[in-house]
């Protein structure tokens, strides 16, 4: 514990217990205690990251699920308790698709990333759901077959402005993928290009859901509204997340 806290990690004690649960052996802790102190994310170190009381493996490369995304999670179920077909969109791990898989019992669950490294981490993820995951950018890497059917379409998008991302932590700049990180100059790109292509993918009455900042919550919202969504803004101030909701009429 004494060498994490030297080398500044802030929850010291829980990580050391953590570490200590995973490795095996005096040199496997030796190692992983190496790779945590030089500066890699706790999550790549222990090979999973807690989500929703789910453990979702991750693995280097590959866009660590966040805490503040559980929010989003809640607010989807909230609004399709019921919900029979299931998209996690810009999935990376895969985790928001099976921690709604998980929630629901079994519905068709699909999920889709440009990057093939979370393809991969995704399908592990979520083979136990039966969930069915895809390459390519965006709805195009979707099954035509899925049009107009689906009840929750979770997307969660890059959306750091691009002059920004050289200012995050080093564990989110140095370890994960760009593309899962820039949103482009406004950090908005994305999330537009999902807000106008939404509504024809969704059966009536489904959401779609996207995580956003504070302050692109406003210019958000009005690209959810222009796409002829019903449009909210769902705030929890504990975890600092700010979840844009659209609903098809």
């Amino acid at each position: 514990m004494a060498a994490l806290r030297a080398a500044g990690c802030v929850f010291a004690e829980d990580e050391a217990q953590l570490i200590l649960t995973a490795a095996r052996t005096p040199e496997e802790l030796a190692a992983l205690v190496h790779r945590r102190v030089t500066g890699l994310p706790l999550e790549l170190v222990l090979g999973w990251a807690e989500f929703r009381g789910l453990r979702i493996a991750v693995e280097p490369g590959v866009f660590v699920p966040r805490r503040r995304t559980e929010f989003l999670v809640a607010q989807a179920l909230a609004h399709a308790p019921d919900a029979a077909v299931v998209v996690d969109l810009c999935c990376g791990s895969g985790a928001v698709g099976a921690a709604l898989a998980a929630a629901l019992g079994r519905p068709e669950v699909h999920a889709a990333d440009v990057d093939p490294a979370a393809v991969r981490c995704a399908r592990g993820n979520l083979a136990a759901a039966g969930g069915l995951v895809h390459t390519g950018d965006l709805f195009e890497a979707l099954p035509g077959a899925l049009r107009g059917r689906v009840d929750i379409l979770a997307a969660n998008v890059p959306y750091v402005p691009t002059d920004e991302v050289a200012l995050l932590p080093a564990e989110a700049r140095d370890h994960e993928p760009l593309v899962a990180l820039d949103g482009g100059p406004d950090g908005l790109d994305v999330l537009r290009r999902v807000a106008a292509e939404a509504p024809g993918w969704l059966a009536p009455g489904g959401c779609v859901l996207v995580e956003t900042s504070e302050r692109q919550a406003p210019a958000a919202v009005a690209a959810f509204a222009r796409s002829g969504l019903t449009t909210r803004l769902a705030v929890s101030e504990e975890l600092y997340a700010h979840v844009v909701i659209g609903v098809r009429p």
